[in-house]
């Protein structure tokens, strides 16, 4: 009988999520089960030459080292992720020993006292539209909002690849240019001649509400030992990226951010400002048979040099194992995976970022995106996160309703492409 314990795909999934497996042993494990992938991949590519078909026992070994590899790439993640929190602890002043500055401000601990017994001292009410100060909640201390500003970036895929900007008004407004600015060579002491005129548009960005609602106990919160700022942002953090990566997909713009694949799109080669290009696979909901690799490559040279050198594709997790199995036209497989934690995974020597909220493949679906998204999408954070302490709806539990205001949309619409599984 084989010892399925001793299987590469079975070693690539030891000890899932413990803490104690470092980082070189998950990778070693993810390159022994890829190597077994590509082995088993090959032998099915044979047997399709060959015989037209495919024992199912081979599809289903390759179904369960996919599962291995993700897993792996699941476990590198959270490692960077663990890294990201102690780093962000690490960087917050100690409160104890003697004769050392107060870390805290003087709001930050009333808030504290807020959070914990409810009491109001020291606080400042801010109503965040008309209404009595009490529906408005409380401004969260900054310390508090940059923890959950550091565990968002670290969780919504977007940030990761987005620009980030943080306003103080409801709306951003940034101006663009639809044709680009004149400009030119001149001697030193030569006349400058006029330079033409330039088309100027303008884009919104407004900023949408973004709410969560986490519940604690009495004794919870009576826990000294508790960290406040950490508790709040691991319960909320969760929540908010999630919805937040969501909406930078395919938010409606109206009640949230607008979405990248909301935007209108049209064929690369009859593009235009306001539209994301795409460029067609050929056939529907499938990629082609025949060397199916280079419409990927079409994709990636739709993008402008200028874009395509900080080019990242985006894409769900069960796209990524379709393009697993594929190779170019010279054998090679086209996909590597993360060579570390916080590391991406490639795919034509470009990283990909993996998004589940992008559609899979199939009739006319957009489900892979490659583009510059730091000069293609716009993060918008309004300042001031707001929480309001419920003691009443949930008893005995306290409820924290917790709000933050963020908008989101395209910014340069040249700088992302889009490939759609279509005939056409």
């Amino acid at each position: 009988m084989t010892n399925l314990s001793n299987t590469p795909e079975t070693k690539a999934r030891t000890a899932k999520g413990a803490s104690q497996q470092g980082e070189a042993d998950i990778v070693a494990s993810m390159m022994e089960a890829l190597s077994a992938y590509r082995d088993t991949n090959d032998a099915r590519l044979d047997a399709l030459e060959q015989r037209g078909a495919v024992d199912p026992l081979v599809e289903e070994k390759l179904s369960r080292i996919d599962t291995a590899l993700d897993d792996a790439s699941d476990r590198l993640d959270q490692l960077s992720r663990n890294a990201q929190t102690l780093a962000t602890k690490a960087q917050r002043p100690s409160l104890e020993g003697a004769g050392q500055l107060v870390a805290k401000s003087a709001y930050a601990s009333a808030f504290e006292r807020y959070v914990r017994a409810g009491s109001l001292a020291g606080l400042s009410t801010k109503a965040m539209e008309s209404g009595t100060d009490a529906d408005g909640g409380y401004l969260v201390p900054k310390e508090s909002e940059s923890t959950i500003g550091d565990h968002l970036a670290v969780l919504s895929p977007m940030r990761s690849i987005a620009t980030i900007r943080q306003v103080s008004s409801t709306v951003f407004r940034k101006p663009v240019t639809t044709d680009g600015f004149d400009a030119g060579w001149v001697a030193e002491n030569a006349a400058r001649p006029e330079t033409g005129s330039v088309t100027l548009s303008e884009i919104a960005f407004p900023t949408m509400e973004l709410y969560a609602m986490p519940a604690a106990t009495a004794t919870l919160l009576d826990d000294a030992a508790i960290d406040i700022d950490m508790w709040l942002a691991g319960e909320v953090d969760a929540a908010f990226a999630e919805q937040e990566s969501l909406a930078f997909v395919s938010g409606n713009g109206s009640s949230q951010p607008l979405g990248f694949l909301t935007v209108p799109t049209t064929d690369e080669a009859s593009w235009s400002w306001g539209n994301l290009g795409t460029v067609s696979t050929g056939v529907d909901a499938d990629f082609p048979s025949t060397d199916p690799s280079e419409v990927l490559i079409d994709l990636v040279y739709a993008l402008k040099s200028t874009y395509r050198q900080n080019g990242t594709f985006v894409m769900n997790r069960s796209t990524q194992a379709t393009l697993r199995k594929m190779r170019d036209a010279d054998g090679n497989y086209i996909w590597s995976p993360p060579a570390g934690a916080g590391a991406p995974a490639a795919l034509l020597g470009f990283p990909v970022v993996e998004m589940e909220h992008m559609p899979a493949i199939g009739s006319d679906a957009k489900a892979i995106a490659f583009g510059d998204f730091r000069r293609g999408y716009l993060v918008v954070d309004r300042i001031g996160t707001r929480l309001l302490r419920d003691p009443y709806t949930a008893k005995p539990y306290v409820l924290f309703y917790v709000t933050k205001r963020v908008g989101g949309g395209v910014q340069d619409f040249d700088a992302i492409k889009l490939l759609t599984f279509s005939a056409a």
